[in-house]
């Protein structure tokens, strides 16, 4: 079992904390909060897990072999730094850093003490997404030709990031895990209405190269809540839908098809296909789950994690790239 401590118990922290210690991979041996008070309720629901009183103490203990941090983002890389430095593996909440900069450090640091890295792509992880990439990576489906994505609802309004890298990393990473690259060009639009400089809504459009373009809407503000992912290929369509529970995964065999006009009445012939639709079997398995097993996974076999720090920096390089994009008025920003 693989001993590990989470740093930072607020929203995301008590998730990391209850799965850790039900899994049985892993061992939940220590927690640690600035907020005393809640790292007291949260170590009471875990009587075996030592309460450090700082970062630097989880560290430095022998008996912590990995480290899990759900902190501000503007904190991630110090402290995965100092737990690399440390010799520990390391789960970072999204997004690996604020920085490009800060994340190719990390990155390296980890190659260069050869300690696992992973950023806490959940949805990485989650069947149905897992399902939706079997589908795309099959012969029927072709080749993929777009990506549309919409992930909107009321709140939560961040005051440290605006809403493009908090709520933007999940469907970056769903994308970057289909695709297997990252844009070579990013556009940006959005908009503030509440209180605040942070961006509260935005419109991003991503350009792969070879006719395959993403959009992605995020907005903080939006009365209903909305999680759909749908990829277009040549063959096929296939539509994720978070919320659904029942029917998570639609398959379409519906699309256009266009070939040259033998009798030369007109340049093209153009004819619509509509056949089934289809909604495979999705496992039930909480995402978080799956992803504390094959972060224990990687560390044991030293395999690179699928949300290890390569595509935890393509991520933050494209949430740059749409920062830059948004100052510049929604221009283009290519990718280096």
């Amino acid at each position: 079992m693989l001993p590990t401590a989470v740093i930072g118990l607020g929203y995301w922290g008590p998730n990391l904390a209850r799965n850790f210690s039900a899994s049985p991979s892993t061992d939940l041996v220590g927690l640690f909060d600035l907020d005393k008070a809640r790292l007291e309720g949260i170590g009471d629901l875990y009587p075996a897990a030592r309460r450090f009183e700082t970062a630097a103490e989880v560290f430095a203990s022998p008996d912590v072999a990995a480290v899990a941090i759900a902190t501000p983002v503007s904190s991630h890389d110090s402290l995965a730094q100092q737990a690399l430095e440390a010799g520990k593996h390391v789960l970072v909440e999204k997004p690996l850093a604020d920085s490009s900069a800060k994340a190719v450090d990390l990155v390296m640091t980890a190659e260069r003490m050869g300690r696992v890295l992973m950023v806490d792509h959940v949805f990485v992880y989650s069947p149905a997404v897992r399902r939706l990439k079997e589908i795309v990576d099959s012969e029927e489906f072709g080749d993929v030709r777009y990506v549309d994505s919409v992930r909107i609802n009321l709140g939560l309004l961040q005051h440290d990031v605006n809403v493009m890298w908090d709520l933007g990393p999940h469907d970056l990473s769903i994308m970057d895990l289909l695709i297997g690259r990252g844009p070579r060009s990013v556009i940006a639009v959005g908009a503030s209405h509440a209180a605040g400089e942070q961006v509260e809504m935005a419109y991003l459009h991503l350009d792969y190269g070879e006719g395959l373009t993403a959009s992605a809407h995020l907005n903080w503000l939006s009365p209903v809540k909305v999680r759909h992912l749908l990829v277009g290929g040549t063959n096929r369509s296939v539509l994720y839908n978070d919320l659904d529970r029942s029917e998570p995964v639609k398959a379409y065999d519906r699309g256009v098809s266009v070939e040259p006009d033998p009798e030369g009445r007109r340049s093209l012939l153009v004819s619509y296909r509509s056949g089934d639709v289809i909604s495979p079997r999705v496992s039930t398995q909480e995402p978080l789950s799956a992803m504390i097993e094959h972060f224990a996974e990687c560390v044991a076999t030293g395999a690179e994690p699928m949300s290890g720090g390569t595509q935890g920096l393509r991520v933050v390089q494209t949430l740059e790239a749409a920062d830059e994009s948004l100052k510049l008025g929604g221009k283009r920003v290519e990718m280096s």
